[in-house]
């Protein structure tokens, strides 16, 4: 984002001075050689058309896999002591090296996709050139113009070659801002749009006061064909129920929480959100990675509500437990934070994320290991944060720290892409199985 604002302001500016400029002088020496030299511009059109068309998913689908490959090695590396303690190394290995051949094989494909592009705006250029020399030829042949005049805009021309470039460039570089953009903020709003896998009835379903049930049935994804990562999981949440996903690292809980919050589509399988009257359902994502944006502190947090009262804003840092150091940066709310400004701690970031889910109020959230940045006291004030702002709201964690499973209404354990157990904390430790065994391996660990 920070290189697509900083390089395209000043290219478009350059650039289309240029093209005035070289237009004027070319139509200057004959109005015949400025239309033959837009003969290319169709040309150009349909390649910037075609370019579009397939960048557009690609940019978000190599952000994705980038994403996907940094949260497994993230995963691995922040549960290394589970990983080792169910002996998962081998496994987490050759995951991360399928997410880094994803990662590799999508930034090939894009640098493909670039080469192309630019070969057909070489061929426009040739185009044009090559319409200049002949309307120059015709009309030195006839005494219409000298030759140093049709040596003059052919030269005029061939230096459109850059600007033109650069301009048709930004729209490249544009396309994998707007990719960017969607992997960076902290929280996501799904409002707008109902992601593929949704069912019918969750996107016509208007809004109700209050929290919805969720339904997620047969849900499998893959990253890759024949590697699925899910296997036909079930999960329901009741209106208001706070539900803990929990299991060793790369049991897929993160994957199952973003198919729930519309992050990523399901291979197979649907997602309902059930609600009454109003104006649509809405699933917001708060994660491990989020992002302070370059601007004032109240601008962070006016993504989530625009047009909200400083006591709004006041009220959501307030209820995250992020009023002490927020009261005490020099300007108050008007501070400037991320890029070229104060920079925010992960524990700090993290709060103004969740801050921003306060304000933003929506009847469902998805909290993916939201508390894992922090350190040990960090967590624990997340924690508090977290249940604070998910009140109310049916609510569906990935929890990092297992302290989170004892406190929910129920608990999910996954292995190996499936559901394996649910109940209640003191159910599924009574039953002695698999959450009973990780909740030995964290509580031996001193519970950090």
């Amino acid at each position: 984002m920070a290189r697509a604002v900083r390089d395209v302001v000043p290219g478009l500016a350059g650039s289309a001075l240029t093209l005035a400029a070289t237009l004027v002088g070319l139509t200057a020496l004959d109005w015949r050689f400025a239309l033959a030299g837009l003969c290319a511009v169709p040309i150009q059109a349909a390649t910037l058309r075609w370019y579009l068309r397939r960048s557009t998913p690609l940019y978000a689908r190599q952000r994705e896999v980038g994403a996907e490959r940094t949260r497994q090695t993230l995963e691995s590396v922040s549960g290394a002591a589970t990983v080792r303690a169910f002996r998962l190394g081998a496994r987490h290995t050759r995951r991360i090296e399928e997410r880094s051949a994803d990662a590799v094989a999508y930034a090939q494909r894009a640098t493909t996709l670039r080469s192309r592009f630019y070969g057909r705006l070489n061929v426009a250029e040739f185009v044009g050139l090559a319409l200049i020399l002949v309307v120059g030829h015709v009309l030195v042949r006839d005494g219409s113009a000298r030759v140093g005049e049709a040596t003059a805009a052919a030269l005029l021309f061939v230096r459109l070659f850059d600007p033109v470039n650069i301009l048709l460039a930004l729209a490249g570089t544009a396309q994998e801002a707007a990719a960017g953009l969607a992997r960076l903020v902290g929280v996501a709003d799904l409002v707008a749009a109902s992601p593929p896998g949704t069912s019918e009835e969750a996107r016509t379903a208007p809004s109700a006061p209050g929290p919805y049930a969720v339904s997620a049935l047969g849900i499998r994804h893959d990253y890759r064909p024949g590697h699925p990562v899910l296997h036909g999981v079930d999960l329901r949440l009741a209106p208001g129920e706070h539900v803990t996903l929990v299991g060793a690292s790369g049991a897929g809980k993160s994957t199952l929480a973003r198919i729930v919050a519309g992050a990523h589509a399901p291979t197979a399988g649907s997602v309902t959100v059930r609600a009454g009257a109003g104006e649509g359902p809405r699933v917001l994502l708060v994660d491990q990675d989020t992002h302070v944006f370059a601007g004032t502190l109240a601008d962070n947090l006016l993504l989530a509500r625009p047009g909200a009262a400083a006591s709004d804003l006041a009220a959501a840092l307030r209820a995250v437990g992020a009023e002490g150091w927020a009261g005490a940066l020099p300007e108050g709310l008007a501070t400037v934070v991320g890029a070229g400004g104060l920079a925010l701690t992960p524990l700090q970031a993290q709060q103004l994320a969740l801050a921003r889910l306060v304000l933003a109020d929506p009847p469902v959230v998805v909290l993916d290991e939201a508390a894992a940045e922090a350190g040990s006291e960090g967590a624990r004030g997340l924690e508090r944060a977290a249940e604070e702002a998910i009140r109310g709201r049916t609510a569906l964690v990935v929890a990092h720290r297992l302290g989170q499973a004892a406190r929910a209404d129920r608990v999910a354990v996954m292995e190996a892409g499936r559901v394996v157990e649910e109940g209640t904390h003191a159910g599924l430790l009574a039953a002695d199985g698999a959450y009973a065994r990780l909740w030995a391996a964290w509580a031996a660990r001193g519970a950090e």
